[in-house]
């Protein structure tokens, strides 16, 4: 572990090896999440943590291993006001993270930056600490030349959750692991497609999962996500939560949604958006805001059909948004989504 005390009394090390046996990690750690940039600034977000989960390493299909891996995922203590050094190539810059441990740091880069997936570095650099000796890796990504970028929800729109429903959001929250969760039938081949659409050679249409759940599930959709083999990309969700706060699990402000889209596409005035969601909760309104904040930004807007009591106000949504120039899908099954794109030139005809 890249960590290093001064020193260490035997009434740390005894409670160190309780958290070790919770599997937690009673030790700063810095998660560094996939970023993203352009040719001129790139973005570096991540969380300085006091106390956080060790990584998972074993899927088992028990609901009791599956109850307590969740939980562990929001035993979080953040490391308010922490003062962390980021390199970046041959520079380094450095900041501080927030009262919550986040931290958004953007970087101005002298040189052009080559698309693709590039290595980032982020350093604790605390006086109770030795420089160096907590650190994080991460990635950011530079789009290759591309004329679409997609940005897609997570629950309820690849992702089954329930998430108009606790009850049954929690009971597959708690049962479930990474690896054994159900996503909709067709959607994994729509989202593959979508990437490749019409790219050449290893180039692909860049895909930004943006949705209202914590950070603490993270680690959790990315592992689903690299799984079930859905296009990499970059993950932003809500602000971190603690244990007690648990049971409001995806109830995060769907304002800060709203502008982390807004976020994404200012970053890329060269390129053209699809939106990806679901009429569970608010992605409909969400997304007819920003189709009328940025005009002629957005090609399509994909909405899934799962949640009947909101049928007749997202579908009203959905023609404010029709009627703005932007070609829609109201749909219950991947299949249709996947007619649409290649009906608007999105996916080649015959993939």
């Amino acid at each position: 572990m890249l960590y290093k005390e001064k020193k260490i009394s035997l009434f740390k090390k005894i409670k160190h090896k309780i958290y070790f046996w919770l599997r937690l990690c009673n030790r700063p750690v810095i998660k560094v999440y996939n970023g993203y940039g352009n040719d001129e600034k790139v973005i570096v977000i991540g969380h300085v943590l006091k106390l956080s989960p060790m990584p998972r390493k074993t899927y088992r299909q028990n609901w009791v291993t599956n109850f307590f891996s969740i939980i562990r995922l929001f035993c979080v203590v953040p490391f308010s006001q922490a003062k962390i050094a980021i390199e970046w190539g041959k520079e380094t810059y450095e900041t501080h993270t927030g009262k919550d441990g986040f931290f958004r740091f953007e970087i101005f880069p002298e040189l052009k930056q080559n698309p693709g997936w590039h290595s980032v570095s982020v350093h604790l650099k605390e006086a109770d600490w030795q420089v160096h000796t907590v650190s994080g890796q991460g990635r950011i990504y530079i789009p290759f030349a591309s004329q679409y970028a997609f940005i897609s929800d997570i629950d309820d729109t690849f992702l089954i959750s329930h998430s108009s429903r606790i009850r049954r959001r929690l009971y597959v929250l708690f049962t479930k692991n990474e690896r054994t969760r159900k996503f909709f039938d067709g959607v994994i081949h729509h989202y593959q497609q979508l990437a490749r659409g019409r790219q050449k050679g290893d180039n692909t249409n860049p895909f930004f999962y943006v949705s209202s759940s914590e950070w603490n599930l993270y680690d959790f959709v990315v592992e689903f996500a690299h799984f079930n083999k859905l296009p990499d990309g970059i993950f932003l969700l809500g602000q971190i939560k603690r244990l007690k706060d648990f049971w409001s699990s995806g109830q995060n402000n769907h304002a800060t949604k709203f502008m982390r889209i807004v976020r994404i596409i200012e970053a890329y005035p060269s390129l053209q958006f699809i939106l990806l969601g679901d009429d569970s909760q608010q992605d409909p309104e969400i997304y007819s805001s920003i189709v009328s904040h940025f005009p002629g930004k957005i090609v399509a807007v994909y909405i899934r059909r799962i949640h009947s009591p909101n049928n007749k106000k997202a579908q009203a949504l959905i023609d404010t948004i029709q009627n703005r120039g932007v070609a829609c899908c109201y749909f219950e099954h991947s299949a249709e989504a996947v007619i649409h794109s290649k009906m608007i030139g999105l996916i080649s005809p015959e993939k």
